[in-house]
């Protein structure tokens, strides 16, 4: 909504001007009446719409031409003044007025203009016979307000359409030639129907349309009042309603009604509640509310946000039940953003269900991903999803927690984050993806997706200490040496090697020894591919040998063809040296625990690895 309003009175010598200013200022008609007013500005709460107001004479006699465009420009509405008893001033407005307004406009961009009758005490009847057929020809034409600034009569009235005509403009919502909502107008009211019918059955019930207009409002509507409104949507509309609810179509009518009507307010207190501005865009204030987050801290959605969240999955699954939304019903659900903010790359990021669906669980992994790596889309997206709206909450910033500082976290040894990150690094190769995929229940070969789509992240909760935390796994893919330290930041470090390549284990010394060693980051050493002959490294040291040396765990072994509780216990070993870095190789008796861990873990593998070369053999 505009902060201000400029209001430009134009109109031929003597139609009385100045007279409809001074009496409105005045509250009564001045004896003296000077060739041109002063600019004058009424105060935001003097005015019905509560911005301030700025009205503009103008007088042939003591302005030039040039002074004259320039006002037009400014203006925010013109209202073109006619004397009711001279047929020559009415003339003007269509040969005159209106083309020196909007002559070089174009449609869509042009002024609104009120036209003023003044002096109606001295005409018996109305000249809005002669008037209507210059609207009909004008489409920028607001409406025609017959006053008289002698006896005040619609004074008032006049400046208050002349500010309805800027803070509720007709133009961006309805074409008067084709008589219809215009097609920005019908996207941004779909959108609401869609976030107002909370169950998605297509109609909005009583209940539904009481919380629509309590939200909008700030009251219900009486039951009688409710079934005439939709007893005057059934007289006009084939379809606008169903099964005693509103329609889609039922209620792109109404909202047409109302601007016919002269409304216009009541369907921009609408939009506006949604977050549209004059030009039916959700603003940036709506999409993108403030949100600070200090270097060190992160976000994560909080139980408002994944509540709202529930709500929707819930809203759109409408045949598994609670486990999962396929294509169609995830695309149903994003149908309130201009574009489908999740690509193929969420199949390979999230666990998924058999057939392929994101389930309930990858649904949430999914937005947990966003709110740690994009708050401001994140934040964006729930802003189309109308998370303010239904929740009742200022912003979609009362979904987010914000996280306190890691460094805070490390010196109490105690976090409340619930997210956290790992960097899985290692050559080209080694089996990093394969990685991933097994992190979110699935392998490599039956990943079931387009094989353009790629993901560097898969996201799933972990159990630590009886808590479920969120681990991200980052595959970082580097080919040379040198990591940029942006690359190498994260909760916790997973360096990987294969152990059937002697030249892998050379890679993740030298990243241990540029980034880690003298970071607080944990890191943990995964020996991949452990289903191929061993090889002997070409490193100083072997990696059972390195790890001693810098008080590290042991290396977990770890094959794509083997996923079992080897692969589930390197998952947890990672999530709890996020959660507990202060542990990482800072007391023997941690890293001797570790250590039972990992031989028990690595006498499954090669129990494993010995049958399956067995029955290998056998075949």
């Amino acid at each position: 909504m505009k902060q201000d309003v400029r209001i430009l009175l134009l109109g031929e010598p003597k139609v009385g001007k100045t007279s409809l200013i001074m009496s409105l200022v005045g509250e009564e008609f001045p004896e003296e009446v000077p060739l041109r007013a002063e600019e004058i500005t009424i105060p935001a709460d003097v005015t019905p719409e509560k911005v301030p107001t700025h009205i503009v004479d103008y007088s042939e006699t003591e302005q030039s031409d040039e002074v004259l465009k320039n006002e037009i420009i400014k203006a925010n509405v013109v209202c073109v003044v006619y004397d009711v008893t001279n047929e020559d001033t009415i003339d003007k407005i269509k040969t005159k007025w209106i083309p020196l307004v909007n002559g070089d406009a174009e449609k869509g961009n042009k002024v609104p203009i009120i036209l003023v009758g003044n002096k109606s005490d001295l005409r018996c009847g109305s000249s809005m016979e002669t008037i209507l057929p210059i609207m009909n020809q004008f489409s920028e034409i607001e409406t025609c307000v017959e006053c008289s600034a002698k006896n005040l009569k619609n004074i008032s009235e006049l400046f208050y359409y002349a500010q309805k005509a800027v803070l509720h403009p007709t133009a961006p919502l309805y074409d008067p030639e084709d008589k219809q909502l215009k097609p920005l107008c019908v996207r941004a009211l779909s959108r609401i129907f869609y976030i107002s019918d909370q169950d998605n059955d297509r109609i909005l019930s009583d209940a539904e349309l009481n919380c629509f207009q309590k939200s909008c409002f700030g009251n219900p509507l009486a039951p009688q009042a409710l079934e005439d409104v939709k007893t005057v949507v059934w007289k006009n509309t084939s379809d606008g309603v169903q099964d005693n609810g509103l329609t889609l179509n039922g209620f792109l009518f109404l909202n047409t009604l109302f601007i016919q009507r002269g409304r216009h307010e009541t369907t921009w207190t609408i939009l506006r509640k949604f977050g549209y501005d004059d030009n039916l865009e959700l603003t940036d204030d709506f999409l993108y509310p403030e949100m600070q987050v200090p270097v060190g801290c992160t976000t994560e959605l909080n139980p408002l946000g994944y509540q709202f969240l529930q709500r929707l999955f819930d809203k759109y699954d409408e045949v598994r039940q609670g486990l999962a939304l396929s294509p169609a019903e995830l695309r149903n659900l994003f149908c309130v953003c201009p574009y489908m903010p999740w690509g193929a790359e969420v199949y390979l990021a999230v666990p998924t269900t058999d057939d392929g669906y994101i389930s309930n669980h990858g649904y949430r992994c999914q937005w947990t991903l966003s709110a740690y790596f994009d708050i401001h889309r994140c934040l964006e997206h729930l802003g189309y999803l109308g998370y303010p709206i239904l929740t009742e909450q200022e912003s979609q910033t009362a979904a987010v927690t914000v996280t306190q500082d890691k460094e805070v976290d490390l010196e109490k040894h105690q976090t409340q984050r619930s997210v956290f990150l790992c960097k899985v690094i290692g050559p080209q190769g080694t089996g990093k993806t394969a990685f991933l995929q097994a992190f979110v229940g699935r392998s490599v070969e039956n990943k079931g997706n387009p094989s353009s789509a790629f993901s560097p992240y898969a996201i799933n909760t972990v159990q630590v200490s009886n808590q479920e935390k969120y681990l991200i796994l980052n595959e970082v893919d580097v080919e040379v040496e040198f990591l940029k330290a942006s690359d190498a930041s994260c909760d916790v470090a997973c360096l990987m090697y294969d152990a059937s390549d002697p030249h892998s284990f050379d890679y993740c010394a030298s990243i241990y020894k540029q980034h880690y060693m003298e970071s607080n980051i944990p890191c943990v050493l995964v020996a991949s591919k452990v289903d191929l002959p061993e090889v002997k490294q070409f490193h100083g040291m072997t990696p059972a040998e390195f790890c001693y040396k810098h008080q590290l765990p042991p290396p977990l072994p770890f094959s794509s063809l083997f996923l079992d509780s080897t692969s589930k216990t390197i998952y947890s070993r990672l999530a709890w040296a996020a959660v507990y870095p202060q542990l990482n190789g800072s007391d023997m008796s941690n890293t001797s625990y570790w250590l039972r861990v990992a031989l028990g873990s690595a006498v499954v593998a090669v129990l494993g690895f010995a049958i399956y070369r067995a029955v290998a053999r056998l075949k």
